[in-house]
């Protein structure tokens, strides 16, 4: 079934309707329970599901289950490790989870690009979206290991109270942190938890070689304009407080073509008009393409390229006359891991490198 098919799925809405307040809401944490992080009785642990194909492996005697203490932004959870039944409800994690080989009981498939390889696994139970999500999907699978974050943050103290015994992660980068930073301390905390430590360090280091090629290629005398594509419009995204291209001024620092007041978070941009754009005339022009991991099923789909790049208005100006304009991946909009802006700073170094 499509992501269109699912009864809660929502196509992106034209620009002008700005309805998804589950982008826009704020970090949500969780009523602590002073006795919430401590260690407790563990329920006998299940059975692994075994993959397609697997063998049965003959019955043999564990050894009590490891565990690992780490900390999210709620505080300190000890783990038993392998976690028995996992749920992943966190856009940033859904494809460093599937590259690690990890198995889910449930999770947000409504939400999963195409790119992730969970969407042709018919096992995993779907919670479906963020925005009426079937919480019951959870309880049902029996979780040992809840992976909340991005558009599921709002739900976790509900799910908390559905499945008193799982443990709850929340590593959503948290407001006021560096982005960077905050997107390598969550794969650093991931590959604790599923002993994949030295896969999240070459994450880690290709993630920051990626940034300081761009950094060395990049010269701080061109301006530079971040903006999202919905609907056929363009959205304005601002330097820090952008979605996903804002925290990208801070990462490598650029220099704004166009910095206005009140400038917000809103998952379609601010409006912005092309003669705003033409008359700041910025060198370069960073584009998240929000509707293009939904084109296969979006009939009405405008490129962002056909957009930017065949408009007269903007015509003149330098970034689309001299084609400096720099997409995010196509999935970005569904997949804003770490991966993605591996790939995205990758991206805009080549693209910085041949203007020279």
């Amino acid at each position: 079934m499509t992501k269109q098919g699912h009864p809660n799925f929502v196509r992106p809405a034209p620009r002008r309707v700005r309805a998804d307040p589950a982008e826009q809401e704020p970090l949500h944490v969780r009523a602590q329970n002073p006795h919430r992080h401590e260690s407790r009785p563990r329920r006998p642990s299940r059975p692994r599901r075994l993959r397609r194909g697997a063998a049965a492996e003959p019955e043999k005697t564990e050894a009590a289950p490891a565990s690992v203490t780490i900390e999210d932004n709620t505080g300190e959870h000890e783990i038993a490790t392998p976690p028995a039944s996992v749920v992943a409800l966190d856009n940033r994690t859904f494809q460093t989870l599937s590259d690690w080989g990890v198995e889910l009981s449930a999770g947000a498939v409504a939400l999963m690009p195409e790119t992730v390889s969970y969407v042709k696994d018919d096992a995993i139970v779907d919670v479906g979206l963020h925005s009426e999500p079937n919480l019951e999907a959870v309880v049902a699978v029996e979780p040992d290991l809840i992976i909340s974050g991005q558009r599921f943050t709002q739900h976790n103290t509900a799910i908390a109270e559905l499945v008193p015994d799982a443990t709850i992660i929340d590593l959503e980068p948290r407001e006021g942190e560096p982005f960077d930073e905050e997107l390598k301390r969550q794969i650093t905390v991931l590959g604790e938890i599923f002993g994949k430590q030295d896969e999240a360090k070459k994450l880690v280091d290709e993630f920051d070689a990626a940034v300081e090629r761009a950094k060395a290629a990049y010269d701080d005398a061109d301006t530079v304009m971040a903006v999202n594509t919905s609907g056929g419009e363009i959205g304005y995204l601002a330097p820090t407080v952008g979605r996903s291209l804002g925290p990208v001024y801070d990462i490598l620092g650029l220099t704004p073509a166009l910095e206005v007041d009140d400038a917000t978070d809103d998952h379609q941009g601010d409006e912005i008009s092309v003669e705003a754009i033409a008359a700041s005339n910025p060198d370069w022009i960073l584009v998240l393409d929000r509707d293009a991991v939904f084109a296969a099923e979006t009939p009405d789909y405008v490129q962002a390229a056909e957009i930017l790049e065949n408009s007269e208005a903007l015509a003149g100006v330098t970034a689309v006359k001299d084609k400096q304009i720099v997409y995010m991946p196509t999935d970005t909009y569904l997949n804003e891991g770490i991966q993605t802006y591996t790939t995205f700073f990758n991206d805009l170094a080549d693209a910085l490198e041949d203007a020279k």
